[in-house]
């Protein structure tokens, strides 16, 4: 299989690292590989900030719910939608600050996801370990004063990196007849897309190796979504100048 869509399909999330750390150089080229994806009208609106300090890997650790990988993994890094060059580069060439449109939100967090997945991917190529944290939007205000983030800047989520220590199971995606649709979303047939699913999934809990369940994609996603509603993180991107109007 092309080595890209075997990394590709092989994803899982690793939580579990050695204690070998990642070569400096090797994590300035994951970096600058990253940048190679697609970014909206080329703005770049991202920055990326490495935390080494224990003491923040720690407050990061317990804002995100304690998920102590933060402070295990070789490597902890924020990936942040930032603005802040843009707004420059519009007021040196006399076209006014940025005003908090939605548009531009869009924008710079999109450009801040394709990057960290770019980068998520070369890490894994290279036999590096990742996962997203997304715990952190649990109190953005205290990772921002942490970092000291400026306007125009936001913590998206977190990306630990290391070498595993364990490989997971791989967990089953929705099947590609249940996400693509031919010229018109297919709205009648949601309801058996989900039965089938859940189905699969709760055969994949039961029958894996370790930590075995009994769930479903049903049961785990509504608790996902509906208890992490992080009401607060309106506010908060407008104090930071996103989503004004």
């Amino acid at each position: 299989m092309n080595p890209i869509l075997e990394a590709q399909l092989n994803h899982r999330s690793i939580r579990s690292y050695t204690d070998k750390p990642i070569d400096a150089t090797l994590l300035h080229e994951l970096i600058r590989h990253a940048q190679g994806a697609a970014s909206s009208s080329f703005i770049q609106a991202y920055s990326i900030i490495r935390v080494n300090n224990k003491t923040s890997r720690q407050t990061i650790a317990s804002v995100a719910g304690g998920q102590h990988w933060v402070k295990s993994a070789a490597e902890f890094l924020i990936i942040c939608a930032d603005l802040r060059r843009v707004e420059m580069a519009c007021v040196n060439q006399e076209l006014g600050a940025l005003e908090g449109n939605t548009e531009h939100f869009i924008s710079a967090t999109v450009d801040a996801a394709l990057m960290a997945q770019n980068l998520m991917l070369g890490a894994e190529s290279e036999g590096l370990g990742a996962v997203f944290i997304g715990g952190i939007r649990n109190d953005p205000e205290k990772v921002s004063e942490l970092l000291d983030l400026p306007d125009q800047v936001y913590p998206v989520f977190g990306l630990c990196l290391g070498w595993p220590d364990a490989i997971p199971e791989l967990k089953p995606r929705l099947p590609v007849d249940v996400i693509l649709h031919d010229e018109s979303y297919d709205k009648d047939r949601t309801a058996s897309d989900i039965a089938a699913y859940d189905e699969q999934i709760e055969h994949y809990y039961k029958e894996r190796g370790s930590n075995q369940r009994s769930s479903n994609w049903s049961e785990q996603t509504a608790k996902a979504v509906q208890k992490k509603k992080r009401e607060h993180m309106l506010e908060f991107l407008q104090k930071q100048g996103f989503v004004k109007c």
